[in-house]
């Protein structure tokens, strides 16, 4: 794609083609956080699709941020596909999605489906005229910039046996901001004064936790991750 100019977008999916993968004109890849906020906006602003959207609690809030802008509901579930499904199968939903590129959208099957959602981008990329990036940076101009990141750490037994303890006893400032609420619908999630969250979810296979990250900027994802690292492992 890099060498090529005339290739405007770069659609894949995995091998039973229910996770999709977007890479933008310059090569680039557009993480699935991003897309689902944009599907989001395109679905209700052009194709004026009515209801509200759901994501997992590992999910970006730029999608919460597109919902206030449009005025619509956001429904945080679980990690795992089926609790989105069920709100499709209600008709509650414009469009659900998680951070681990599953998506579906109203009148759908209540499963992710990754050839839908490539098509989507494709449609929107077509319709508007515009790359991903320049559609993403439109949307950021609209309602603030938005970065997410994504760690796992690995857990030496000593720390794996107080883990539990650790993420029961949760501090009230933490990466420079107060906590102003702990979610603890799957794993716990820390919402922060400042718009940041961070969220400790343990691998019920190994002993590994996936720390998920938000900021307005790398320099403040930078801090958060690096917080909720010493958090767990100091």
């Amino acid at each position: 794609m890099k060498g090529d100019p005339s290739i405007r977008l770069g659609i894949a999916t995995d091998g039973d083609a229910d996770r999709f993968g977007i890479l933008d004109a310059d090569g680039s890849y557009i993480e699935p956080n991003y897309i689902i906020a944009l599907l989001l906006d395109y679905l209700i602003r052009v194709r004026k699709l009515e209801g509200g959207v759901a994501r997992s609690v590992a999910t970006s809030h730029l999608i919460d941020a597109v919902a206030k802008k449009h005025g619509v509901p956001v429904y945080e579930t679980p990690v795992g596909f089926k609790y989105i499904g069920e709100l499709i199968s209600q008709d509650k939903l414009v469009i659900g999605g998680e951070e681990s590129a599953g998506l579906t959208i109203r009148g759908h099957v209540p499963e992710k489906d990754g050839i839908l959602a490539c098509f989507l981008v494709a449609e929107m990329v077509a319709r508007e005229g515009k790359t991903v990036r320049e559609l993403l940076e439109r949307l950021y101009a609209q309602v603030g910039r938005v970065v997410t990141r994504r760690d796992n750490l690995k857990l030496s037994p000593e720390i794996e046996a107080v883990y539990a303890a650790k993420v029961e006893a949760i501090p009230s400032e933490i990466a420079g901001a107060k906590v102003t609420d702990v979610v603890r619908i799957d794993g716990t999630k820390l919402l922060l004064s400042d718009g940041c969250w961070m969220l400790f979810r343990k691998s019920g296979t190994e002993p590994v936790v996936r720390l998920y990250g938000e900021a307005p900027s790398d320099a403040r994802l930078a801090e958060v991750m690096d917080a909720g690292r010493k958090f767990i492992l100091g």
